[in-house]
């Protein structure tokens, strides 16, 4: 029997994540899954890529509200902006509009990366739809790379824990649902699935980059799990670890939900 076994949000784009018992399934993604991140003073969008430090700043659901910490200071994380202006920015290829959370907010995100930088929502209203290559019903997704949800089987990361000298975590390729059950890498081929009453579809497998190799409890870079992937899950120049996936269904799912494909 399949089984879901954790469920994460990262509510700031490229910052630490938060495990939930329980979560919405909205249409862009879990709730408050990656409604937020940082841009620079040029508007362009900050993750760990080249900032591998915003791996210590770590989230915690308090009490119904958000909370940011970082070595002993702690920020609440607005329900709602409080900026009006429309700030134009991308992901990637895509256009996204976003408004700034708390200018003070933003002075405290700055201080401590030593750059000017901004901390900003992606409301729910404002659109950005999935690649049209993939997309099958007009979805959209939050402020994710690409998909509203990533998927990784815990036999997955056995198999290639078993390859590596020294092992590491899940948190490396920050899933949104990690499953037991099933033989090594078979979410690559699911093209539909249910947790629980949700349904699910798969989408692509997820192509791995440098983030992979950042510790996310020191923020050290190292080679691997990269340099292992690339030996074995390697294809057309890209390194696969996990599956990209839409929902079909926004009922909420818990942690201990049985998987049917």
């Amino acid at each position: 029997m399949k089984q879901l076994t954790e469920i994460w949000i990262y509510p700031i784009k490229s910052l630490g994540g938060i495990r939930l018992p329980s979560s919405r399934v909205l249409p862009k993604g879990l709730e408050h899954d990656r409604r937020w991140m940082l841009i620079d003073e040029n508007q362009d969008f900050l993750t760990q890529r080249t900032l591998p430090t915003l791996a210590l700043f770590r989230l915690e659901r308090q009490h119904g509200q958000l909370k940011i910490h970082h070595q002993g200071e702690s920020r609440l994380l607005p329900g709602q902006p409080a900026g009006t202006e429309r700030l134009r920015t991308h992901v990637w290829d895509d256009e996204v509009f976003v408004r700034e959370v708390d200018p003070s907010l933003s002075h405290w995100f700055s201080g401590i990366l030593g750059q000017t930088v901004r901390l900003v929502a992606f409301p729910e209203d404002e659109a950005r739809p999935v690649d049209p290559r993939y997309a099958q019903a007009h979805e959209h997704v939050s402020l994710a790379d690409g998909y509203p949800f990533l998927i990784v089987g815990e036999s997955s990361l056995r198999d290639l824990n078993s390859r590596l000298k020294v092992p590491v975590p899940m948190n490396r390729f920050r899933p949104n649902l990690v499953f037991s059950g099933g033989e090594p890498y078979e979410e690559d081929g699911w093209s539909t699935f249910a947790i629980g009453q949700n349904r699910f579809k798969g989408v692509k497998p997820c192509a791995r980059c440098i983030m992979t190799t950042i510790d996310q409890a020191t923020a050290e870079v190292g080679k691997e799990p990269l340099a292992t992937l690339a030996s074995y899950r390697k294809r057309d120049h890209k390194i696969y670890f996990g599956q990209n996936v839409m929902a079909v269904d926004t009922h909420e799912i818990r942690e201990g939900d049985e998987i049917s494909c």
